[in-house]
Order: structure tokens, then sequence, then C-alpha cells
């Protein structure tokens, strides 16, 4: 045998223990019938559905049919520590699949506060953004309302006008893209557009009942180590490694996300996988987190995905983002 035989030979080896030593673990942490079996429920279908309330950059709305068949075949608690727009969880929501709830989190304080508001007080949400919704055309108050962060009382200002202003701003600014500058100011310009829709109270309330038992968290995605138990379910949706070298827009925060904290994201992926915790990631398929995941993920899958979000309409179209988990995907 040469040694690029044996060299794959001892990757299959060490492969095949990875997959026996991780269904080993969650077997022997899950051994009681209380698991719930992905078998989406039917019934929910002819109801309406709780979807995203915000547009967000690399939102996975078009990549949930390749998220959902590579789902375990059954997990308990669902963690999501860069939620975005949480397409994913409106996904297992409207299909049953979060019987031992759900922990949402992300960096995005404000973000963060939508969500909470959202689940805690919806109806005063609909009352300011029907206010908003008088003003939605007038570029003016918008630029009133988008300086709001650079005035020194904005952290006084009530959560429901603070998630009030992000879903307005969400839904009148250039492309829908939440963009800040390194202050951590909102500075993405005016959209211009016919008649943007600000206020949906059907959807807003039925994403009220989807994170009803929800748990939500600020901060960083390493925190996921202190809340997930063998036998959950954490899907990773991080800030994409850039494709070249001009497509960087990580911006979501007010801080970059760079290569170094791709690859802290890949320790963790890792030691959640040894915890026996079922992880699932997504990310731009380049010569960066095909490394990072080669001998971290189970199985990998490159899919094509649709990238409107560029200041050069010419630049957007399909990209192949990587799939990786770290359990066997049948």
């Amino acid at each position: 045998m040469d040694s690029r035989s044996r060299h794959e030979t001892d990757n299959t080896d060490k492969r095949y223990g990875i997959i026996a030593e991780h269904r080993r673990k969650v077997k022997s942490a899950t051994q009681s019938d209380g698991w719930y079996r992905v078998q989406p429920s039917l019934a929910r279908e002819s109801q309406p559905l709780a979807r995203p309330f915000i547009k967000w950059a690399g939102g996975k709305g078009q990549l949930i049919p390749e998220l959902a068949r590579r789902l375990p075949p059954r997990f308990r608690r669902y963690h999501e520590p860069f939620v975005g727009g949480g397409a994913l969880f409106f996904h297992l929501f409207n299909h049953g699949l979060l019987r031992d709830g759900a922990v949402l989190s992300d960096y995005n304080s404000e973000l963060m506060v939508c969500y909470e508001v959202i689940r805690d007080d919806v109806e005063s949400l609909i009352t300011a953004l029907r206010w908003h919704h008088r003003h939605r055309l007038d570029p003016h108050y918008f630029l009133e309302v988008r300086n709001w962060d650079r005035q020194p009382d904005f952290a006084q200002r009530s959560k429901i006008e603070r998630a009030a202003r992000t879903i307005f701003l969400n839904r009148t600014c250039y492309n829908g893209l939440y963009r800040l500058n390194r202050k951590g100011q909102f500075n993405a310009p005016f959209g211009y557009y016919k008649n943007p829709m600000i206020c949906d109270p059907e959807n807003l309330r039925l994403v009220s009942a989807a994170l009803r038992n929800v748990e939500l968290y600020v901060g960083d995605f390493s925190d996921v180590l202190h809340r997930a138990k063998p036998g959950d379910l954490v899907y990773f949706d991080p800030p994409y490694v850039p494709m070249s070298a001009t497509a960087s827009f990580t911006h979501y925060t007010g801080q970059t996300f760079g290569p170094d904290d791709q690859r802290r994201l890949a320790d963790v992926f890792a030691e959640l996988c040894e915890r026996g915790v079922y992880v699932m990631l997504s990310n731009s398929s380049t010569p960066l987190t095909r490394e990072l995941y080669a001998a971290r993920a189970v199985s990998s899958s490159v899919v094509y995905a649709s990238r409107k979000i560029n200041c050069d309409g010419s630049k957007r179209g399909h990209v192949e983002e990587l799939i990786v988990c770290s359990y066997p995907v049948e």
C-alpha cells in the first residue's frame, strides 16, 4: 500500500471512529424515550405559519429544504447562537419539532431586543410600528430615526421603541441591509421603496406564539458551551467567510467576524461534538472553511444559494455554500 492510500485509509478509519464514538455518547446520555423524533406534523401545513419578521443578510429561507433533510433523526433542545432571521427555528416550530424548547441568541443586542419585545409585548410593538408606517416613504423621517443611536439617550429609550426602530429601518433601508459602522451605529441608506410593509400584525402574533417558551440571550456564540447538553441540536449560521477579498461583509454588530473568529467557531463545533451534541453549520464554501471542518465534521456537502446583498447588482447570484454536520447524514 502506498503512502497516499495508507493516509486515506487512516482518515476513513478515523472518521468512522468519530461516528461510532459520537453515537455512543449520545445514546448513553439519552437512553430515555423522552426524545422527540423528527417527524413533521402534516396538520400544521394548512394553518398560518410563523416566518422571519426581519430580513437578514445570509438568511436561510431558501436553504430550508437542504437543512431540513440534514437534521438528525431525533434531538432534544434546539440552540441557534447566530439567530439572525431565525428561518430554521421557525421551520422547526411550524412542524412541531421543538417539544423540548429552544434557545436563541445573537451578539447583536438590538436584534435580540426585537425578539424579546415580540415575545413579551407584541401588541405594543404593533402599535409603535403602525406609527412608523405613516412615514414609510419619507427619507427625512428615515434619517431622523436612523440617527437615534447617535444620541446620548439612545440606551434610555424603551425596548419597544428600539425594536420598532430596528424593524422600520430594516423594511425601509437599501436592500434590507442591516449594516453598522465601527461605532455600532446603523448606517445603511434609505431604500426608496414604493410601498414597504412596516407592520404585519398577523405574522408578528404568530412569531410571538412561537417564541412563548423560548430562552433569549445576547452574547458570544461560545456561550452555547454552557447551555447545550448531549442530545441537543446546535445550528451555527455565522457571518460568512468572504468568497473574495472584495466580498467581505461582516459588520452586523459593529465588529468584524474574521478568520480568527472562524477558527474559534470550528473549535466550539468540535467540542460540542465531543460532548455528544448534534451540530450543524453552514458557511460559504471557501478554502478556509473546507480546511477548518475537513477533520471536524462527520458529513459535509456543497449546495447553491442565491445571494442578493451586494452593492454591485451584477455580483449578486448563486454561490456555493458548505453545510457540515457532526453526525452522519443519510
